[in-house]
């Protein structure tokens, strides 16, 4: 009975039991398990062991995915979250407080003052002069007056004879240079250096253009006589210490320059549909001078209510000049 029980039971596990198979991939193998199955790379180790249940510490493939999508949502947080690094910017230029660009196109450049002093004389004539104040106010007159000053030859130049000193070095400076002298102890004087060593420009007068009412103070605090009186618009800068007064130009603006200065400079004048009549005329105040006292070497605008001095004879000769 016993034998036959085992015999019994085994050939009932014959028929019906499962039995658990083991097989080995060879590898690289691209061969599916099962037929009708398709393998995907990767879903099982070359050299592995592979069964009907999943290898230890492998998870569902639903639950994989689920935490791989929340380390990915993790890590663009993270870093969205780090401040991205701005490209260092280009060094701008280092501008003028004073202009609004590097290079001013109104204002006129060393090439301009680069002139023989007769020449530079004339052109000065229509220019603007700027002063910039401390405050930032700025005064503007059209420059209606000018002389020339030759240099060493010139007897009524401070350069006569080649002297260099130390109040006229600004003469003997390069073109654009301004040369401030005090005359009586107590008024100013500007000139502007031109080409030729010892050669410069005196501006004798100019129209008033732009911040009259401050002209009209400082002219007023400098005034020793006609106290009460007002001065007339005409008034303001006709003469050279006149002008220096209503610009507030002094001995400290001496060898400055004017093409490089920011608080007095030159621009160039409005354009004008014919140029003006300018007359040429002896320079004033040089008596002492010989021959040169006579020379016309003062130009003016004829016609403008803003000159020093009127010559009439100069302009009589000037106008039948134009006539002949």
């Amino acid at each position: 009975m016993r034998a036959r029980g085992r015999a019994g039971l085994s050939a009932r596990l014959g028929r019906g039991a499962l039995k658990r198979v083991s097989v080995t991939l060879p590898p690289d193998t691209d061969q599916p398990l099962f037929p009708g199955r398709a393998h995907r790379p990767g879903s099982a180790r070359a050299g592995s062991r592979v069964t009907g249940c999943r290898e230890a510490g492998q998870m569902p493939a639903p639950l994989s995915r689920k935490i791989g999508q929340k380390k990915q949502r993790l890590a663009e947080s993270q870093q969205q979250q780090i401040p991205k690094e701005k490209p260092p910017s280009a060094p701008g230029l280092q501008r003028s407080i004073y202009f609004s660009s590097s290079e001013d196109p109104a204002r006129l450049g060393p090439e301009f003052f680069d002139q023989p002093a007769v020449t530079l004389a004339r052109a000065f004539l229509g220019q603007v002069l700027v002063r910039r104040l401390a405050d930032g106010t700025e005064l503007r007159g059209r420059i209606v007056e000018t002389e020339a000053y030759l240099g060493p030859e010139d007897e009524a130049a401070h350069s006569r004879g080649g002297r260099q000193t130390p109040r006229n070095r600004g003469m003997f400076m390069k073109p654009g240079t301004l040369y401030v002298y005090i005359i009586y102890g107590m008024y100013f004087c500007l000139n502007v250096s031109s080409q030729g060593a010892g050669a410069c420009v005196l501006l004798r007068a100019l129209e008033p253009l732009e911040g009259l009412e401050t002209m009209r103070q400082l002219r007023d605090n400098q005034r020793k006589s006609a106290a009460g009186r007002t001065l007339k618009d005409r008034e303001l800068c006709s003469g050279p210490s006149k002008l220096c007064q209503a610009l507030a130009i002094d001995k400290s603006f001496d060898q400055r320059d004017l093409a490089r200065d920011e608080a007095v400079w030159l621009e160039r004048g409005p354009v004008e549909s014919s140029s003006p009549a300018v007359v040429a005329a002896a320079r004033i105040g040089i008596g002492h001078a010989g021959e040169w006292t006579q020379k016309p070497l003062r130009f003016y605008i004829q016609g403008s209510p803003w000159v020093s001095v009127v010559d009439r004879v100069a302009e009589q000769m000037y106008q039948a000049q134009q006539t002949a």
